[in-house]
């Protein structure tokens, strides 16, 4: 691929909140399912999202498996800016996802990152 076919992310940037996750071993396709419904309640009815993505963790041998935490599960939700992941996080639908979260999971490890194109590379010299 050559450089003028590679997409540009330039000026592209949005807070990505990530959410590594494992269910607890014993949860119950109830459970199971009321979790999965008040997630996708959160991320369908609170406007602030702009993206999400969702996906289930593959291991293939690599030596960093060995030491990465564990986690089943990954989402990952874009929002345009600061002020609106906080709004998310205070809304109605969130709150009843908060609670689902705390009862159907083993495990989470949850981060906030402020994420751009390759440009951001270059600010790791300065920072």
């Amino acid at each position: 691929m050559t450089d003028d076919q590679r997409p540009t992310t330039k000026d592209y940037k949005v807070i990505s909140h990530i959410v590594l996750m494992t269910p607890r071993a014993a949860l119950s396709l109830d459970e199971r399912s009321a979790f999965i419904d008040a997630f996708e309640r959160a991320v369908r009815d609170i406007p602030m999202v702009k993206a999400v993505r969702v996906g289930r963790r593959v291991t293939h041998g690599a030596g960093y498996e060995q030491v990465a935490p564990a986690a089943t599960y990954l989402a990952v939700i874009d929002f345009e800016d600061l002020a609106d992941l906080q709004a998310y996080l205070r809304h109605p639908a969130h709150e009843d996802l908060g609670a689902r979260f705390g009862q159907s999971l083993r495990s989470a490890l949850v981060y906030d990152f402020e994420v751009g194109g390759l440009e951001e590379l270059r600010r790791w010299r300065v920072d």
